[in-house]
């Protein structure tokens, strides 16, 4: 279908005189009933907002400010945000970036639906998702707008709120049951379970109440009844789940032999059991974690019982594309990697192949050099030794910087006093189970002691924070060399640093991002957690910061960091690591009604009872499921992304973590 010729209004005279007739434009705007003073070829604008802004990274000298309009053509309705001209002065940013962002006559046809987010602090946003499935980075209204922007729409196009989320609204709600559930993938209706304030309804019925609620509040006027309209929500709930869940992983491009047998065998064993995708999440239930039978007595709780020691086994309910751990990549199988000179042919292939098996311990000397960023993957062998040698000189110079303060020096020297006696404090107790850091006057305890010196000489501004102990102490382990496990602790810290920010941003925006893919990926436990006030994530502080470095036994975090170091599928797998296993303690965190000081606790004492294999399936498996609309749920430059390099914008402070660590 051919799509109508629109007039591109960005450069008209309304818009040269924003400026100055703001005020006038936005009071025309918010009420949601004006006409464009000026029409083009048929064209009208049906509503205008100004200062929208959008938010390309966590700094607000780089945030995007522009107009946003609805544009009435004939029978259409088109969308488009346009950024303001020379507004911002910010180098960074270039003209080229800005169209980068610029939304040009989008058609309602083509959106699937609009999300709606009100926080209790902060700016109302939207976010817009077409029917491909991708999203616009989410639009911020500076001075309020979003309820006049979906009440301009309702009255052009046909729009219904979704009935699992009352923040989703879907546009032109009328296609066949199965693409509608393709196309709402990143919603919460094909992501999680129902509402949890609702009422559970078991399999094809329909509550009277619900449907008098939908018809009276929720389905707005437009071309289709409410009998239709419930029509198709019985039709919704009779989808074969087995035909969905193909149709969801081909989307992916993502069906093996493997998916499909094991998709069509896990539908096959639900519906036999009388439960399908669909049914589960109807009745409140996670796809990882329900029991063998639902229950409509929401406000139920199961008797309280101890957390066992290994009571993750979930493996015939796990989601079914988290493919299963491979053995660790050998030293044979490594050379395959290589070309003559040692360069990696094929690095996407090699992280894969890390992400699902792990190295080999005697290999990681080797490899982790090349995860973390010290060498790079299209170096070869000699290039790499001469790097070490240059390298090894520069951390020798560094390190002399320290070690000639004097006595005296130090007297006054206020700063390296606090800083080394802090260091001198927490590495005697960093892994002193460990035979490699047992015993008094360990020389490998004296080695991390000296590398964090130097660390914090090398970047002054960051020095040294609780947690950092713990997250050198592996890669000392590892590589076994002073002056490599240094650059490799740099390379790390280059991603991690932001954890340490005097205002924390970079922890903010980490926590953040889990509550947005909680709220994605399992709707009921986000509403545990808002009715219990635990939408900080505190209880995820400690997984977050060091890397869930207390959280298992010593090799096993070796392993999930090499794992999360490759960056397959998704450089932020730890967020969704942490998504994992919240899901598969719901039953026990929801039905138990843990308020926030009962889940810190109860999060603490899973340490050393965490299935590494299942929850690393697990997250692979959300993060596939959560797709572009989990991506867009992390704000730009949240850690492990590389930061921008300003360091004028990224103060450190000196802080005391015990509480948490």
């Amino acid at each position: 279908m051919q799509e109508p010729e629109l007039h591109d209004l960005s450069d008209d005279a309304d818009y040269a005189a924003s400026q100055q007739h703001g005020s006038a434009s936005m009071m025309r705007s918010d009420s949601g009933k004006h006409s464009s003073s000026s029409e083009h070829d048929g064209a009208e604008v049906v509503y205008l907002k100004d200062n929208v802004t959008i938010h390309p990274t966590q700094f607000a000298s780089e945030r995007i400010s522009g107009r946003l309009r609805l544009i009435k053509q004939g029978s259409s309705l088109f969308m488009t945000w346009i950024p303001y001209k020379g507004q911002n002065s910010n180098a960074r940013l270039t003209e080229r970036d800005r169209n980068l962002y610029t939304i040009r006559a989008v058609p309602l046809t083509e959106v699937r639906s609009i999300r709606r987010h009100t926080p209790a602090l902060g700016w109302q946003y939207i976010i817009v998702v077409l029917s491909t499935g991708l999203a616009f980075p989410p639009l911020y209204f500076y001075n309020g707008g979003v309820k006049e922007f979906l009440a301009t729409i309702k009255q052009h196009v046909f729009i219904v709120r979704s009935a699992d989320d009352a923040n989703v609204f879907l546009v032109n709600d009328f296609q066949n049951p199965l693409q509608r559930t393709l196309s709402s993938l990143e919603l919460p209706r094909a992501l999680s379970v129902a509402n949890g304030q609702s009422t559970s309804v078991s399999v094809g019925e329909t509550s009277s109440d619900e449907n008098q609620e939908r018809t009276s509040g929720d389905v707005y006027e437009g071309s289709i009844s409410s009998s239709q309209y419930n029509e198709r929500q019985r039709q919704r709930v009779h989808d074969p789940a087995r035909d969905l869940s193909i149709q969801v992983l081909e989307k992916f491009s993502l069906v093996t032999k493997f998916a499909r047998e094991t998709t069509s065998q896990l539908f096959r064993d639900n519906h036999s059991n009388g439960y399908g995708a669909i049914e589960r999440r109807s009745n409140n239930l996670s796809p990882i974690d329900y029991p063998q039978k639902a229950s409509n007595d929401s406000n139920k709780v199961p008797d309280k019982s101890p957390v066992p020691p290994d009571s993750l086994e979930f493996d015939k309910v796990s989601l079914v594309w988290g493919k299963p751990r491979q053995a660790p990549l050998g030293s044979d199988e490594w050379k395959t990697f290589l070309d003559y000179e040692g360069r990696i042919m094929d690095s996407e292939a090699l992280r894969k192949r890390i992400f699902y098996g792990g190295v080999e311990h005697e290999l990681r000397k080797e490899v982790w050099p090349f995860l973390l960023g010290y060498h790079a993957y299209d170096s070869t062998e000699a290039e790499r030794e001469y790097l070490r040698a240059v390298k090894k000189s520069e951390f020798e110079t560094i390190k002399k910087q320290w070690q000639s303060i004097s006595p005296e020096q130090a007297k006054r020297f206020t700063k390296f006093r606090e800083r080394k006696g802090l260091i001198e404090k927490d590495v005697v107790r960093t892994d002193r189970s460990l035979s490699f850091y047992d015993g008094d006057d360990n020389p490998n305890v004296n080695l991390l002691r000296d590398i964090l010196l130097t660390y914090s000489f090398y970047n002054f501004d960051l020095g040294y924070c609780q947690g950092m102990s713990d997250l050198l102490s592996p890669i000392l382990f590892v590589m076994e060399d002073e002056s490599d496990t240094f650059w490799c602790f740099v390379s790390l810290m280059e991603r991690l640093g932001p954890n340490f920010n005097r205002d924390q941003n970079g922890m903010h925006s980490q926590l953040f991002a889990i509550t947005k893919l909680v709220e994605l990926l399992d709707i009921p436990l986000h509403n545990h957690f808002t009715q219990h006030d635990c939408l900080n994530y505190f209880f995820c502080f400690r997984w977050v910061l060091i890397q869930f470095k207390r959280e298992f036994e010593f090799d096993k975090t070796m392993r999930l960091w090499e794992v999360l170091w490759a960056h397959y599928p998704s450089e932020h797998l730890h967020l969704y690591v942490c998504v994992a296993i919240l899901k598969r303690h719901r039953s026990k965190i929801i039905g138990e009604q843990m308020d926030f000081d009962t889940l810190l606790k109860f999060i603490n004492e899973l340490s050393g009872h965490i299935d590494l294999d299942a929850v690393v399936r697990d997250a692979e498996a959300l993060c596939i499921c959560a797709g572009e609309n989990g991506a867009a749920c992390i704000p730009p430059g949240t850690p492990p992304s590389l930061p921008v390099d300003d360091y004028g914008l990224l103060l450190y402070p000196q802080q005391e973590l015990d509480d948490v660590l």
